[in-house]
């Protein structure tokens, strides 16, 4: 499944992304919110690479590879949570594309398509609180802060959106 916004062109990831993803996880300032901030191994990569395209297999849709230009910037959208109720949205943008309204135009059209095709009633977005930048984005496609939680291990900000008109 294929979708476009005015920039990004998002699809299913691929084996091929694989060398991206293991540059982009190994960035210092991607992973400078975890808990652990230590790069990903190239191992942790795969993984990641492996869970994202099962998904999409298990189903039908998953987090998208985002490119602009015909180059890959990076991997988003949303996902079935096993801990939330609702769909998770998650994205990670290759560093030299922050701060141009990549994220904020990934976040609403994966919205959209959880809406429209999806049928979600809830999409949650989880950001540690030190991570300002990212909850911005989320407020300002509607997001709302609902609570802290623990996710592995450190206290997160749990912010909700709720879909109008979904049954």
């Amino acid at each position: 499944m294929i979708r476009h916004t005015s920039r990004l062109f998002l699809r299913m990831p691929e084996e091929r992304d694989i060398d991206f993803l293991t540059a982009l996880f190994s960035r210092p300032e991607l992973v400078a919110h975890r808990p652990d901030p230590r790069p990903d191994s190239s191992e942790e990569s795969a993984r990641r690479l492996a869970r994202d395209r099962a998904h999409w297999r298990l189903h039908g849709f998953g987090r998208w590879a985002i490119e602009t230009e015909r180059r890959l910037i990076g991997f988003g959208g949303v996902t079935v949570s096993t801990e939330f109720e609702g769909l998770n949205l998650s994205y990670h943008l290759h560093p030299d594309y922050w701060g141009s309204g990549y994220a904020t135009e990934l976040v609403r059209e994966a919205l959209a398509f959880a809406r429209n095709d999806l049928k979600a009633k809830r999409v949650v977005g989880l950001v540690r609180p030190i991570n300002i930048a990212s909850r911005r984005v989320l407020e300002k496609c509607g997001f709302d802060f609902e609570r802290e939680v623990m996710l592995h291990g450190a206290p997160t900000h749990l912010l909700s959106h709720r879909m109008a008109g979904v049954d």
